[in-house]
């Protein structure tokens, strides 16, 4: 059974302060293209391949999928998602890639583990 990767887009497009900003939707495209070699090689010591899912709110909801990067656009906070993501993985390996605290936790009552935005900057 593969390992689930959920990408919390906004918190790892955030954490580095490149002008993210000024184009959302532009943002989260490149982050999703930047994942597509971990679905094959895996990621934070998980080995491939990995399901990744990439998870977008607000102006970069409408971002496509491509072959090796599921992405999903959520319909209000992608935290609710992401945990929601988390909570159907239940019995399944889940890694999900966020620095915000409560999101952390949230996931870990699924039993989802959890790695900093650092694990995706560079592949």
């Amino acid at each position: 059974m593969s390992v689930l990767v959920v990408v919390d887009a906004a918190n790892v497009v955030g954490s580095v302060p490149d002008g993210w900003w000024r184009d959302r939707h532009g943002a989260a495209e490149r982050l999703r293209d930047r994942l597509v070699p971990y679905a094959a090689e895996g990621v934070a010591g998980r080995p491939g391949p990995v399901e990744v899912v990439l998870v977008v709110e607000g102006r970069a909801r409408g971002v496509e999928s491509v072959p090796g990067v599921r992405v999903e656009s959520a319909p209000g906070s992608g935290d609710d998602l992401i945990a929601e993501l988390a909570r159907e993985a239940a019995g399944r390996p889940c890694l999900v890639v966020t620095a915000d605290r409560e999101l952390r936790r949230r996931v870990a009552e699924y039993g989802a583990e959890c790695v900093g935005p650092r694990a995706v900057r560079a592949p």
